[in-house]
């Protein structure tokens, strides 16, 4: 059979390519080996984790919050299994759905491993070993990434007591001590479901601030809001070992500037140092698809492989590995094959990270702005000053907003607190089309609402000082 067509991957970036391409009006086909679709983030990764964190935030809140409200209920019971029941339900709900597109718009599911023969050629091998070649002109690599595990670290994942992200997903007990290596979004995530579940979570991580890229003064803050919960760190700390001791697991680290090794003991470790590209199995040097020196697919600015008519997008490409990304790119690849003109603004990517304080963040960070050497303002408003947090008893965090100091025109928004994953949109549209702090500052906003911190934020930027400070 031929396609216009065939994308190998459903996770966000395939299945969304896949439609937009069957809403172009082009005969499309989609390959996955899974039996369900959806990839490693609406299975294993972004929905099951949400599910979990939205969970135990519901338990901690019982058990910490409602009574200061006036709600007794007396002392939560936690039932693990109608958590991970409710975690499965979300999954499974998710990945119907997208089953339901894939029908409603007409395009095929292929189950099976991918594999690309060369320009306009797919193999499809299904779990019975039987093999199919499908024919295309236009192939999409939306494969994902995979477990990055720790360099030069030998890690025996048995998803049981040495786990990844998945593993920590289906653990059917509350650990009573969990260390996690890695102190970026996965693992900062998954330790807080356990910390508010009752386990004692000790993060270990390389650099010596948690959330990597993220700007400096949300990261150090966010960092004490997770030790005032209970969380522990071992900054600046070089893991050196993992490995199973007894019925729980030892991890082994040193400080990177170099100091005496320390070995800490826990019922579970969850290894989270990031993913790397998927790229195995799928026959690219066979097929002449080239990868950069980061393993990832080569690509043009077009997302165009080295191989005619072969496009790559997501995880397996450069760039940020979020879902959303993949999605953007889903619908510009598409276009592109439909003969239009895809685009993908990578200067305003939000980034979120979904603990309680939540931390979103869109374009340059101050240090990024400091070593381009751009001046900039800073407009800075605490939730503490905030009406409707005091309300919902969420004082914790910020709004901080950075704008060029010649032009106004906003460069970067960074957010710590309760729900702003949800209201960093705000400043991406703003950014979209080049605005300043003053079209922030200007628009009335609704009071009482968490928002208002961004248009105080933005008075601050635009004007040097906010009205409720």
């Amino acid at each position: 059979m031929a396609y216009d067509v065939i994308v190998i991957g459903s996770g966000p970036g395939g299945y969304v390519c896949a439609i937009k391409c069957a809403q172009l009006g082009l005969k499309t086909a989609i390959v996955e080996k899974r039996a369900t679709l959806g990839g490693t983030c609406l299975n294993i990764g972004c929905i099951p984790s949400k599910a979990m964190l939205h969970a135990s935030e519901m338990f901690h809140e019982a058990e910490t919050s409602l009574e200061k409200l006036g709600v007794k209920v007396g002392k939560p019971k936690l039932d693990i299994k109608a958590m991970l029941a409710h975690k499965d339900a979300t999954v499974k709900s998710n990945v119907d759905g997208v089953a339901f597109l894939m029908k409603k718009n007409k395009v095929d599911w292929l189950t099976g491993t991918g594999k690309v023969l060369g320009e306009g050629k797919v193999s499809v091998t299904g779990e019975d070993g039987k093999e199919q070649e499908i024919e295309a002109k236009n192939v999409v690599i939306a494969t994902g990434s995979d477990v990055a595990g720790i360099p030069g670290v030998d890690v025996d994942f048995d998803e049981k007591v040495i786990v990844s992200s998945t593993g920590a997903l289906e653990l059917s007990k509350v650990p009573g001590r969990l260390v996690v290596v890695g102190g970026g979004v996965i693992g900062l995530e998954l330790g807080s479901v356990w910390k508010r579940l009752g386990a004692e979570v000790t993060v270990v991580e390389y650099l010596d601030k948690v959330l990597g890229p993220m700007d400096g003064d949300v990261s150090k803050q966010f960092q004490r809001l997770l030790e005032k919960q209970g969380i522990k760190f071992n900054l600046g700390a070089k893991v050196t070992g993992v490995k199973k001791s007894g019925k729980g697991a030892e991890v082994t680290f040193e400080p990177v500037k170099g100091g005496d090794a320390e070995t800490i003991s826990a019922d579970f470790v969850l290894v989270s140092t990031g993913r790397k590209p998927y790229t195995d199995s799928l026959g690219l040097e066979d097929a002449g698809v080239k990868l950069d020196d980061r393993g990832r697919v080569d690509i043009n600015d077009h997302w165009q492989t080295s191989v005619s008519g072969i496009y790559a997008l997501g995880d397996v490409v450069k760039g940020p590995m979020l879902a959303h990304k993949a999605e953007d790119e889903g619908m510009a690849v598409a276009e592109i094959i439909a003969g239009q003109h895809g685009h993908v603004n990578f200067d305003v990517i939000p980034s979120v990270v979904y603990t309680d304080p939540e931390v979103a963040s869109v374009g340059k960070t101050e240090e990024e702005l400091k070593a381009a050497g751009i001046e900039y303002t800073v407009g800075k408003f605490p939730f503490s000053a905030n009406g409707r947090a005091r309300a919902m008893l969420a004082p914790d965090g910020f709004i901080k907003i950075l704008a060029d100091k010649k032009t106004d025109r906003v460069l970067g928004v960074h957010m710590l607190g309760r729900g702003v994953g949800e209201m960093i949109h705000e400043a991406a549209v703003l950014m979209e089309f080049g605005g300043s702090s003053e079209d922030l500052a200007r628009p009335c906003h609704a009071h009482p609402t968490m928002s208002e911190a961004v248009r105080e934020a933005a008075l601050a930027a635009a004007f040097g000082k906010p009205i409720h400070m």
